[in-house]
């Protein structure tokens, strides 16, 4: 392999490993999230509806979070944290 080639090959590898971390660092474990939502859901003061809608989007953030989608976990927990006042 000539220089060149070796040259652009290891710029795309780092190319490759920077695109990588960004995306994992742009979402969180969404077991995490669930923890902290779960906790504010302990503490919170809504109406039933409000709640139902709470637990509807935690019921999709659970199967996001099994199928290993962890930026779509988040933001349905998000979602359910604001719906909470959290």
């Amino acid at each position: 392999m000539n220089r060149s080639a070796k040259l652009i090959f290891t710029a795309l590898a780092l190319g490759s490993a920077a695109f990588v971390a960004q995306a994992n660092a742009a979402s969180r474990l969404c077991e995490d999230v669930l923890k902290e939502y779960r906790a504010a859901k302990e503490t919170a003061k809504v109406s039933a509806d409000v709640m139902k809608k709470a637990d509807e989007l935690e019921a999709k953030a659970v199967e996001r979070c099994n199928a290993d989608d962890d930026k779509r976990a988040d933001q349905f927990l998000t979602d359910a944290m604001k719906l909470l006042g959290k």
